[in-house]
């Protein structure tokens, strides 16, 4: 019994804990182009510091708060009245739906999102039908602009708000709804009252979901953003891969890792407080 209990905590110890103090050792290093790799090991907070006083960071930071922030409340949006009808489908239907819902993940996310950038380019299928439709007076381009790199998030993380969704709608008693509309509650009433309260663990699990890998998405932004959209994860990568600074690229997935890890740190408390409390 001990070793299967453990057996999670080594796997933890040695694929996270050791990863994450390696890097961490690279992040307080300084960075040096003669040797290889590019790092001088030591105990600098300079890399730290530069994250929060320089304005790319912050702007790199503020940005993709913003974006995975927008795209969360969209996915939240558009998931919710689709988990609600899967949920209240035929169970004999429920299962098709479920698996329309996930058939994307079927093909490669890369794949996907360069599928996008052909549906997204000028003169391109959705141009196209916006000049159809008279929503614009000529041919003009969405790839290289915020508005597809949001529309890229949303379509990408949709079944991870769509799931949590529909296994909490799914264990929702009808008799409840029954019961209020026998009271005279109208349907509207009973959805605030009932349905809505019943479902907020899978929409908080939704949104950390879609709004933790958001932050961090690097795929997305570079194919589908221009230049002008910033986002910390092609920061990252600029710095990893580009300018070759290891301790700088270090320093910004510490800093990615606590910022993601403090809501899930939150929600988990909240959790347990909730089961706590039940008789």
């Amino acid at each position: 019994m001990r070793f299967v209990i453990a057996l999670p905590y080594a796997w933890l110890a040695v694929f996270f804990l050791l990863p994450f103090g390696l890097v961490l050792a690279i992040a307080l290093g300084t960075n040096d182009p003669d040797s290889a790799p590019p790092v001088a090991l030591g105990f600098s907070l300079k890399n730290f510091a530069l994250l929060f006083t320089d304005d790319l960071y912050l702007a790199a930071w503020l940005s993709s708060l913003r974006i995975a922030a927008t795209a969360t409340v969209i996915t939240l949006l558009l998931g919710y009245p689709m988990a609600y009808a899967i949920a209240r489908a035929e169970p004999r239907r429920r299962p098709l739906l479920l698996m329309l819902v996930v058939l994307p993940f079927w093909t490669s996310f890369l794949i996907r999102v360069y599928a996008w950038m052909g549906l997204l380019a000028g003169n391109g299928p959705l141009d196209q039908l916006l000049q159809w439709t008279g929503l614009l007076s000529g041919p003009a381009t969405i790839l290289g602009t915020e508005w597809a790199v949001q529309i890229g998030i949303v379509y990408a993380y949709l079944p991870f708000m769509v799931l949590p969704l529909y296994a909490a709608l799914e264990k929702l008693d009808p008799g409840l709804l029954e019961a209020a509309a026998d009271l005279g509650a109208r349907p509207i009433q009973a959805f605030l009252t009932i349905t809505l309260p019943l479902s907020l663990p899978g929409m908080v699990a939704g949104c950390l979901l879609v709004f933790i890998p958001a932050v961090g998405e690097f795929v997305i932004p570079d194919l589908l953003g221009g230049t002008e959209t910033l986002m910390i994860g092609k920061v990252l990568w600029d710095e990893f891969f580009t300018n070759s600074d290891w301790p700088l690229a270090s320093a910004v997935a510490i800093c990615l890792l606590v910022l993601l890890v403090g809501p899930i740190t939150l929600f988990q408390r909240q959790q347990a407080k909730s089961l706590e409390r039940r008789p």
